[in-house]
């Protein structure tokens, strides 16, 4: 046996659903306004895991311009029934205000890395569905139920209906069959059926530091069904030093070992000695990620092994261990014919018009669209924030002869809060290198009146972004060996669900590379690689 270390799924990797098929394993979680849409990994052993696919990558599958932050694609399920696989997916359209307005769908596959059907509409009566497949061949969603009534608590409880599968959509009558406990705010339900009972694991006391998993029992599908005597499964409330926080939004599997497992949402919080503001409980510029307990079983009822608390090591099951090649630290020269899948943009595909890796082969070529508070069409390709510590590095040639065309490196978290060292323009003194901010929607340029002068021989330029746990800074280079530090350090916290204003958000950091023209004449810019690396070393 293995001891595996949290996360197992490091960076924004929210709202974990387990599937194992044979022995193989997979894990679906959440993307939000981040596109393709879900990403799905892989792993032999529970321990080491890999990105394989992400199946929600047409437009007809997942329109979501528009959308809010933090809006799209909330809690996947996947499940694996009748020789196919079944991906149940909301798209939250409105996240702000009385109503959550979400339309929930269906997607198969007969391969877990194939082509993926076009979507099958199942209702918007409320997010987080769930698909499962009963004993008897008869197939039931599950959903949270939104109330948007002055009287009511919005977390109105989980309602159920039956699917049919031949007919593509819900027939018969629908039931709230679990109104949650005094932890409200239930969510994410999952049924399983294991042996006598029918076991519904659900997600309560919100997505911050107070989150948790429930679960309760019934003999009938529809209830009653009565909650675990020592409820919640798991959480991290009580245990505010516990280096894994916000733990809940969970589920089950047993591996063809006959072991039993919790795959869990939980957040890294920055160390607390090096914080420099506590007005919260902690940051987690990281995002939600996944982790996994072990689970034992007592008198009917499942107990996460060594209390309900999460554990930052665990003894892995009983299985040899599959190693994958590493793909955290890369480097990507853009020679493929598609790009990594580390790689999204924001809400939807960009096409050959935005995005190519053909008009100049070697190379990433964005054609600028619109600023990086657009909810519509930006020229930007990133990838997640998975460490506390790496550097990202890229080398781009852009002539702008306006203002209003930059491109650069990045680092994201909404459209309300980013920074970008980028190429521009600026009378008089041509091209230049210039920081723009943007913090909870207040704009600045720290570098205005001192922006550097890119000399007129100088045909790329090196950008690099360091992170060192609770702050990074950004450099630059004219000839990739001589660097210069841009004299501005920048707080990692303010990237992060529990620094932005107004609550309800739910990704984190990613970096990347952007190109921006807001004049319309699709400038483009031309980045010859991108590296991420989080190992201490040297770049080369």
């Amino acid at each position: 046996m293995t001891i595996i270390t949290n996360p197992i799924l490091p960076g924004f990797n929210p709202d974990p659903s387990i599937c194992r098929v044979g022995e193989d394993y997979y894990i679906a979680v959440s993307t939000f306004e981040w596109f393709p849409g879900v990403g799905i990994y892989h792993s032999k052993d529970l321990k080491n895991w890999r990105l394989l696919s992400r199946p929600l990558n047409r437009i007809s599958q997942l329109n979501m311009m528009g959308n809010p932050n933090s809006g799209g694609v909330w809690a996947p399920q996947l499940s694996y029934s009748d020789d196919k696989f079944w991906l149940i997916y909301t798209d939250v359209k409105v996240t702000e205000g009385k109503w959550k307005d979400c339309h929930n769908y269906l997607v198969t596959s007969d391969t877990i890395d194939g082509e993926w059907s076009e979507p099958t509409y199942l209702n918007s009566s409320g997010f987080d569905p769930s698909l499962y497949h009963d004993e008897d061949g008869k197939k039931y969603l599950a959903n949270m139920l939104w109330d948007h009534r002055d009287e009511k608590h919005s977390f109105y409880g989980i309602v159920l209906q039956e699917f049919d599968a031949k007919l593509q959509k819900l027939i018969g009558k629908k039931e709230i069959i679990f109104k949650g406990t005094d932890l409200k705010l239930v969510e994410a339900p999952h049924i399983y059926k294991i042996d006598d009972y029918y076991y519904l694991l659900t997600a309560e006391g919100g997505t911050k530091y107070d989150h948790a998993a429930t679960i309760a029992r019934s003999k009938n599908l529809w209830g009653p069904y009565e909650v675990h005597p020592e409820n919640p499964l798991i959480t991290s409330w009580p245990y505010p030093r516990n280096p894994l926080q916000k733990s809940g939004h969970a589920s089950i599997v047993k591996t063809h070992t006959d072991e039993w497992f919790l795959v869990h949402l939980t957040g890294r919080p920055l160390p607390k000695d090096q914080e420099p503001i506590l007005e919260v409980r902690g940051y987690c510029p990281l995002g939600r990620e996944t982790a996994i307990q072990r689970l034992e079983w007592k008198d009917g009822w499942p107990y996460v092994v060594g209390g309900n608390g999460p554990s930052l090591e665990i003894l892995g099951p009983a299985i040899e261990e599959v190693k994958w090649e590493n793909d955290y630290d890369e480097k990507d020269d853009f020679n493929a014919d598609t790009l990594n899948a580390h790689f999204q943009s924001l809400r939807i595909p960009l096409g050959e018009k935005i995005v190519s890796l053909k008009d100049n082969p070697g190379h990433l070529r964005l054609y600028g669209k619109e600023s990086l508070t657009s909810k519509f069409t930006q020229a930007f390709i990133a990838r997640r924030w998975q460490h506390f510590n790496f550097t990202a590095e890229t080398k781009v040639a852009f002539n702008p002869d306006t203002f209003q065309q930059s491109a650069g490196l990045v680092n994201y978290y909404n459209t309300e809060n980013w920074t970008s060292l980028q190429i521009s323009w600026h009378e008089g003194k041509g091209r230049i290198l210039e920081l723009s901010t943007c913090d909870n929607f207040t704009f600045a340029e720290p570098l205005q009146g001192e922006e550097i002068v890119i000399p007129d021989h100088v045909e790329y330029v090196y950008l690099r972004a360091e992170v060192k746990t609770t702050m990074y800074q950004y450099s630059y280079s004219f000839d990739g060996e001589n660097w210069t530090s841009i004299p501005v350090k920048f707080e990692a916290r303010k990237l992060s669900d529990d620094y932005i204003e107004g609550g309800g958000f739910f990704t984190g950091a990613f970096v990347g590379m952007q190109c921006q023209d807001t004049s319309g004449q699709n400038l483009h810019a031309d980045f010859d690689y991108f590296v991420y690396l989080s190992s201490a070393e040297t770049l080369s």
